[in-house]
């Protein structure tokens, strides 16, 4: 039976998705297609975060960049995300610190924090309008989740001078975030979050001013590695000093190496009408503690975005907005009618340990792909990095990349099985 194709599975190749945030920003005329061969000293294969920030970092470092998008510029997770811009790295820095040792955990978290500043400063020097806001907050869905929250905020301002996690208790966080469904959790005052499309449209705007060629609805079929290497699309090539895969959730069979260490899920966001009231004492994100996480924010317009609900299999489900409903409702029963005005999904990428997977595939491929649900900071980064390794300076790419970072169990034929199994028992266990 031929594989289900997750760049066509759910979209129509060249467009973005019916999604609010589609539907309230600017987006740009289309790029052309690659046509016949062409030369470049890096080719990025990929148009979201880490493609467009190692292309752009490229680019102002000297490099000559083509970068070949199979559809359009951050159509993909990077294009329809819950836009936040998390503290830390997906592991906390005790689960890093024990696997690790102290050392790489705290560089990890320097890395980190250079992350959300990268981001930032994107942004400023850009002057991207992606409506940014600060404060994300982590709430507890059962009680015995509190202690850990709190310890671990206590932890890093101890450990790490980082002072911006105040722990809240049940009715702090009731308050702040109008529902009585959590338990207690904290607050990061130095996170952020922002419209994730609006943000990647700038990153792209950013790309083209320094002089990068893109080429949309170009899919790549096959990457011959050498000297140069060549990268091939169905009308063109691209040949190149080094290449710079940046697929994350989409890479399909293209490269297996990468394709076996990250895996595709999709999530799922409503966007509810304006609200009159929006439940949110202030302008935050959050994220709670289930496995299958809840995680919400108000637009610029007043509407409550709200991400989350499972989906086992490729396909999205036909009526989205059933789906992540219920969800809703459990938080703000008194929403739980609402009209929902836009209802979309999209498909990330997931690891087996849920940290990146860098690999050097090639002494000129780089990847970075499976920022497991943390992608708008990280992913930034992740460009950055990889330019700095074509560049000569491989040491932080390489830091991420040493990182002991397992294939999933089964291959290509039972990885997927066995995926759905395990979130179907995450859950369960989440419902109980």
């Amino acid at each position: 039976m031929p594989r289900l194709d997750l760049l066509t599975a759910n979209d129509r190749p060249g467009s973005y998705p019916a999604s609010w945030y589609a539907a309230s920003t600017p987006l740009l005329p289309g790029f052309p297609p690659l046509a016949g061969t062409i030369d470049a000293d890096v080719c990025v294969v990929g148009g979201g975060y880490t493609g467009l920030s190692a292309a752009l970092h490229l680019a102002e470092a000297g490099f000559s960049v083509a970068l070949i998008e199979a559809s359009r510029v951050g159509s993909g997770a990077s294009g329809r995300n819950g836009g936040q811009v998390h503290s830390g790295q997906r592991q906390d820095q005790g689960w890093l610190e024990a696997r690790l040792g102290v050392a790489p955990a705290r560089a990890l978290w320097e890395l980190a924090e250079e992350a959300k500043a990268l981001v930032r400063g994107l942004i400023a020097r850009h002057g991207i309008d992606c409506d940014l806001q600060d404060g994300i907050v982590a709430a507890a869905h059962r009680a015995a989740y509190v202690p850990e929250y709190h310890a671990a905020a206590e932890k890093l301002a101890r450990e790490y001078g980082y002072g911006l996690v105040t722990p809240l208790d049940a009715g702090e966080i009731g308050a702040l975030l109008g529902t009585d469904a959590y338990f207690g959790g904290t607050i990061d005052r130095g996170a952020a979050h922002l419209h994730p499309l609006a943000y990647a449209l700038g990153l792209a705007r950013a790309v083209v001013s320094a002089g990068v060629r893109i080429h949309e609805t170009s899919r790549v079929t096959a990457i011959d590695p050498g000297d140069p290497s060549v990268v091939h699309t169905a009308a063109g090539s691209v040949r190149a000093r080094y290449v710079v895969l940046a697929t994350n959730g989409y890479v399909g069979d293209l490269v297996p190496a990468v394709a076996a260490r990250v895996m595709p899920i999709n999530n799922f966001i409503v966007a509810t009408a304006p609200l009159d009231t929006p439940p949110l004492a202030e302008p935050v994100a959050v994220a709670d503690s289930r496995f299958v996480v809840n995680y919400y924010r108000i637009s610029s317009d007043g509407r409550l975005l709200f991400g989350g609900g499972e989906s086992y299999g490729w396909r999205f489900p036909t009526d989205i907005g059933a789906r992540v409903r219920p969800r809703l409702r459990e938080i703000y029963p008194h929403l739980g009618d609402v009209a929902l005005d836009y209802a979309w999904g999209g498909t990330l990428a997931i690891t087996v340990n849920r940290m990146p997977a860098f690999q050097r595939l090639a002494p000129n491929v780089l990847s970075a792909a499976g920022y497991s649900g943390q992608g708008v900071a990280t992913a930034t980064l992740a460009g950055k990095l990889i330019a700095e390794a074509v560049g000569g300076t491989a040491a932080r790419f390489d830091l991420f990349a040493s990182i002991p970072q397992p294939a999933f169990p089964g291959g290509a034929l039972l990885r997927w099985p066995a995926l759905v199994l395990a979130m179907s028992w995450y859950a369960m266990r989440d419902r109980l």
